[in-house]
């Protein structure tokens, strides 16, 4: 067995894997201690190098965690082409809206203690919300209820990312709420945007998770950032999750693509990314940073019922609820314009899995997960003890990776 050091993190070579190794890390193991078929796991493999062969990415990440022991941990191809710097399993990636399920945690901290309740109007903590409307076809008009804080967290505020009528569409477009300097700025100027739909009503996906933010920021008399850095970031030891990537980090900070008919074209550049300056508007929906092994400690806090390495963030019960289908029959499936993902609710942060169809053939009743904007993606299986992240840095969101290795996975689980 031979070891090296990566950010001051000791890693041993097990096979092909490169595996990290730290005191409080999630123990990774071979394949087999963890209960996976090391040459089902060698298919992913194959698939991950030949979509960098394709051009289709220009690197990724893939972890596999099964029954608490993480069996796979690889990097692969390349984190900035331009650079000629490889990918490794400590860069830091964009994780665009992989930022919500941890903004919905940090919120249900302070439902835990007794700071904000999930039925609460959202007008309690922010008060230019009592005045909201609804976008209607023969005007405006009052929404039949108020926005709740659970709302919020499940998408069914009515709030969108400007998509909607025309009077929804002309609001967003002048006033740009994320455009704003901070996030009471931002809840300001969304409190004069009418809402696509009277909350609770339907499925929207929007800056519902930035409005939690600035609800966050109220109840608890702190800046989102210094609220989630004390109440997340620290207490699961996640030293490379921020809404920035600092200086001395700037050389682990993946370039982000976009697909073209030459291959892959520069989107940001990790030097001049707005994710390299320091910023006052910290986007709970979609302005961290982070790494695989970060989020993984984050997933794998929710799987253990909201504790890890004995220190417990969430309560049991609290840590369930967002992973537990909350969606209204009515309001399935959740949708992304004309795609509609079939057989899938919402819980708190997460989506979830109700029932086996055509859509994601490979998923499975329970699952639950989600993805950022950059194609970076998550999904796990209580029923299976499992989680899978998988990061990579291309736009428009792709699927290529989570459908192309999910049933690679769940054969590699051996019975």
């Amino acid at each position: 067995m031979r070891t090296r050091a990566i950010g001051g993190t000791v890693f041993f070579l097990v096979g092909c894997l490169t595996l990290p190794v730290a005191a409080k890390d999630i123990p990774i193991v071979p394949p087999a201690k963890a209960g996976l078929s090391e040459q089902k796991l060698a298919e992913v493999n194959k698939f991950m190098e030949g979509q960098v062969v394709d051009k289709k990415i220009a690197g990724g990440i893939v972890v596999v965690s099964h029954d608490g022991k993480i069996g796979h941990f690889r990097a692969y191809g390349q984190m900035d082409v331009e650079a000629n710097k490889p990918m490794k399993e400590d860069t830091i990636v964009r994780l665009y809206s992989m930022s919500k399920a941890i903004t919905t945690a940090a919120a249900l901290v302070l439902v835990d203690a007794g700071k904000i309740k999930l039925n609460d109007p959202v007008s309690k903590h922010i008060p230019s919300f009592a005045k909201l409307q609804v976008a209607a076809k023969d005007g405006l008009r009052g929404p039949s209820r108020e926005m709740t804080v659970q709302d919020l967290m499940m998408h069914t505020s009515g709030l969108t990312y400007g998509a909607g009528p025309d009077s929804l569409k002309e609001a967003y477009s002048r006033l740009k709420p994320l455009d704003s300097a901070n996030l009471k700025e931002m809840a300001d100027k969304l409190a004069q945007v009418p809402l696509a739909h009277d909350p609770g009503a339907d499925w929207t996906y929007g800056v519902s998770t930035d409005v939690l933010g600035r609800v966050i920021e109220v109840a608890s008399g702190n800046s989102l950032d210094v609220f989630l850095q004390k109440t997340i970031f620290e207490p699961l030891d996640m030293p490379d999750t921020a809404f920035s990537v600092p200086t001395d980090k700037i050389s682990r900070f993946a370039a982000n693509y976009s697909r073209s008919k030459n291959g892959l074209k520069l989107v940001d550049a990790p030097e001049k990314s707005k994710f390299s300056k320091a910023v006052t508007f910290c986007s709970g929906g979609g302005g961290l940073v982070g790494t695989a092994r970060d989020y993984m400690r984050f997933l794998t806090m929710v799987q253990n019922g909201g504790e890890l390495d004995g220190k417990r963030i969430l309560k049991s019960e609290t840590a369930k609820l967002m992973i537990t289908n909350q969606l209204l029959k009515e309001a399935f499936p959740i949708h992304f314009g004309t795609e509609k993902r079939f057989g899938t609710g919402f819980g708190l942060g997460f989506s979830v899995r109700t029932e086996n169809t055509k859509w994601d053939p490979a998923g499975l009743v329970g699952e639950y997960g989600w993805g950022g904007a950059a194609s970076t993606h998550y999904w796990a299986s209580p029923a299976d003890k499992l989680i899978v992240l998988t990061l990579e840095q291309i736009m428009p969101y792709q699927w290529d990776t989570e459908f192309g290795i999910k049933k690679l996975v769940y054969d590699a689980i051996q019975k």
